[in-house]
């Protein structure tokens, strides 16, 4: 679609109808969705006291994502995006509503939030590869940057709003609305995805097994270096550095002493970083540097975790955690928008189902195995380890950048043209 007027840079992206449409039907969902997280984080922690179910539920939530992502990125690739997405933001709505009617009759058990949890990551399998995949059709490819800068931002925005608001709800009148609102919420992006108007996407028809295709497209990914680095520092940080949110309830409760409504603080404060980030990102009209952005942000984020878990103070803790959400959606961002710069589109679910894997399939392993060091442990010491390996891995990075830059020049290039599918060995991107 044209754009429809003219905004600040920094706002470029809202020019495009449908993206308006997705763009505030999101918001509201969104902040259902992280009004659920805390207050589901919350419920398992008030009926078990266990840190290591804590883990467990954030593991079963989102390794779904890591074993079912390459089918929903084939999915993405070969049929409607706008449809898919529309099945699965249905599919969520229900496994809201669902978990709040358990909560609401008083029946609710730790196995009840397992399941709904482990059957919501199998729709994320199949969402994220394709609501991410879906942005460059809003928007086309002069704007993605700025889409994906604002998508985070709107995210970020969520972040505050929606903890702030479960932390007061929780407290108050319990858990259970905050899972219906979450399951309401979704009305709104069900009902900007029926109102948009797009052009026809047809996939060109390929030979071959779903699974050649996928295997296909992991062979790419392999191969292309620049994206495979920027994969495995992502899948590093979400392995190491993201369980420190999972951990949050005992923060909020053991060390800080400030309840459910410090709980929504704490994730609160992470969120107003991390909107200023991408609002910082957003500002950006080029990709160059990006590169260095994503090595400085991790250490950043890493070296914040260590003196997040040193600290006894509340309100130094929330302090800490505003540019712990700069740094970790600086570094998810930029990413995100040199992968989506290099991949051609028809390529692009498979990658970002890599990308899923990596962002989201990485983080249950370590929400788990965080639940059970902190166990051990404890949940300072836990997150200073994360922190530690975090600031390791952005100097490896950041020491290979060099080697990279040539290639990842060549690919952001390529990208300006029309291309086949370099999975098939056609033109488009494929680096020698």
């Amino acid at each position: 679609m044209a754009p429809t007027s003219k905004l600040h840079p920094a706002l470029r992206a809202l020019r495009h109808r449908n993206y308006q449409l997705f763009f505030g039907g999101q918001f509201i969902s969104v902040t259902g969705t992280w009004m659920q997280n805390v207050a589901q984080a919350w419920l398992v922690y008030r009926l078990t006291r266990s840190s290591y179910l804590l883990g467990l539920v954030g593991f079963v939530g989102q390794f779904p994502v890591f074993v079912l992502a390459p089918v929903g990125g084939h999915a993405a690739d070969r049929w409607s995006r706008h449809r898919i997405i529309i099945g699965t933001q249905a599919a969520m709505m229900l496994l809201a509503l669902a978990l709040a009617a358990i909560t609401f009759s008083g029946v609710v058990q730790v196995w009840h939030v397992v399941v709904l949890a482990a059957l919501l990551g199998v729709v994320n399998a199949f969402d994220i590869p394709a609501r991410q995949s879906f942005i460059v059709q809003m928007v086309g490819r002069a704007d993605l940057p700025n889409a994906i800068a604002l998508n985070s931002s709107l995210f970020n925005c969520a972040r505050i709003v929606g903890p702030a608001i479960a932390g007061v709800l929780v407290a108050a009148i319990g858990e259970a609305w905050c899972f219906f609102a979450n399951g309401v919420s979704y009305i709104a992006v069900i009902a900007g995805l029926l109102l948009m108007r797009l052009e026809p996407r047809e996939p060109a028809p390929r030979p071959g097994s779903a699974i050649a295709h996928i295997v296909a497209g992991f062979r790419w990914v392999g191969r292309t270096r620049p994206i495979r680095a920027l994969l495995i520092q992502l899948g590093i940080v979400s392995l190491v550095g993201m369980p420190y949110a999972v951990l949050m309830p005992i923060f909020a409760d053991q060390i800080l002493h400030h309840g459910a409504a410090g709980l929504g603080i704490l994730m609160g404060a992470t969120g107003v970083g991390a909107v200023a980030g991408a609002l910082r990102l957003a500002l950006r009209q080029a990709t160059r540097g990006l590169g260095r952005w994503v090595a400085y942000s991790t250490f950043s984020f890493g070296a914040l975790l260590i003196l997040f878990s040193l600290s006894r103070s509340f309100w130094l803790s929330a302090l800490i955690l505003v540019p712990v959400g700069f740094a970790f959606i600086v570094q998810m961002a930029a990413s995100n928008t040199l992968i989506q710069g290099m991949v051609p589109d028809a390529l692009r679910g498979r990658v970002m189902a890599a990308y899923s894997m990596m962002f989201m399939g990485m983080a249950p392993l370590g929400a788990l195995g965080a639940g059970i060091a902190a166990a051990h442990l404890g949940a300072p010491l836990t997150v200073a380890i994360g922190g530690a390996i975090a600031c390791l891995s952005a100097a490896v990075f950041f020491s290979r950048l060099p080697s990279l830059r040539a290639e990842a020049r060549e690919l952001l290039l390529a990208q300006e043209m029309v291309g086949g599918d370099p999975a098939d060995g056609a033109s488009g991107g494929r680096i020698a």
